[in-house]
């Protein structure tokens, strides 16, 4: 097994301390399913919160709020209520995220709060938790559920279907809000994963700094790289991998390192 060098594992746990505090909440999309205590209403603002969570984080927290408005703000009620069938017309929600696919989102989940009480109960159904690849094994069922919601229809742009390849950045930060629970930014509702089950959210921040810290060779930011980074990452925590999800976030957004570490000790 690889050894870790003990100075990259002090600058992880220093950066990650210093990131994971209660001040993080306030610009940062997490803040949504906080706002909750229904477990419903929190996986429905997390799922769609981190949907859109891609671009600029000012305007991912604006459009987020604009969702939750569009849900007034009882996001469990609207869905089951099927208020999204008063929604005629196209607009846009964020980027290429339109009132379209936000419909095609809620009716799938419709369809799991119909047949379960929770997705975490959907998760525990399923058996999610004793796959190899939890995360990708959850969206593989949710993508069944919502294309036979929606008239066996597929949609990208809710949730991804390319699972060989995808680096699942957005659900993967859904599912580290709902499991991971250390009291601080996130908020440790779910009972179907452990968070020794997770991976780490893969975007182009956290690929470049891992690559700048030498912890990651391969230049795509895809589920390969995940698991890769994931694997050390593991070494360090290995109950809780996804709390350096914070370290390589904030060096990566504040440029806090900029010089060569390697994993190898």
């Amino acid at each position: 097994m690889t050894t870790i060098s003990n100075d990259l594992a002090e600058l992880l746990d220093r950066e990650a301390t210093r990131i994971n505090t209660p001040e993080f909440i306030d610009s940062d999309p997490v803040q949504f399913p906080r706002r909750f205590s229904k477990l419903q209403d929190i996986e429905i603002a997390a799922f769609l919160s981190a949907t859109i969570a891609w671009g600029n984080r000012k305007m991912i927290c604006n459009n987020c709020n604009k969702m939750l408005r569009l849900m007034d703000n009882q996001p469990y009620n609207y869905v089951m209520d099927k208020g999204y069938e008063d929604i005629h017309e196209r607009f846009n929600i964020h980027r290429t995220f339109f009132s379209n696919d936000f419909v095609y989102f809620l009716k799938g989940l419709h369809r799991i709060y119909s047949n379960y009480s929770s997705i975490d109960e959907f998760a525990e159904h399923n058996g999610v938790a004793g796959t190899d690849e939890p995360s990708w094994e959850l969206v593989k069922l949710m993508n069944a559920e919502f294309e036979t919601a929606n008239e066996g229809t597929s949609n990208s742009r809710c949730l991804p279907g390319n699972l060989d390849k995808t680096a699942l950045k957005r659900v993967n930060m859904a599912l580290r809000w709902l499991v991971r629970d250390d009291g601080i930014v996130d908020l440790g509702v779910w009972r179907s994963l452990k968070p020794s089950q997770l991976f780490i959210p893969l975007d182009v921040h956290v690929g470049n700094t891992a690559r700048n810290l030498g912890m990651l060779a391969r230049k795509a930011n895809d589920k390969r790289s995940v698991l890769e980074l994931t694997s050390i990452l593991r070494q360090f925590r290995p109950d809780d991998p996804i709390f350096y999800d914070y370290a390589l976030f904030g060096i990566g957004i504040g440029n806090k390192y900029t010089g060569n570490l390697s994993p190898l000790a």
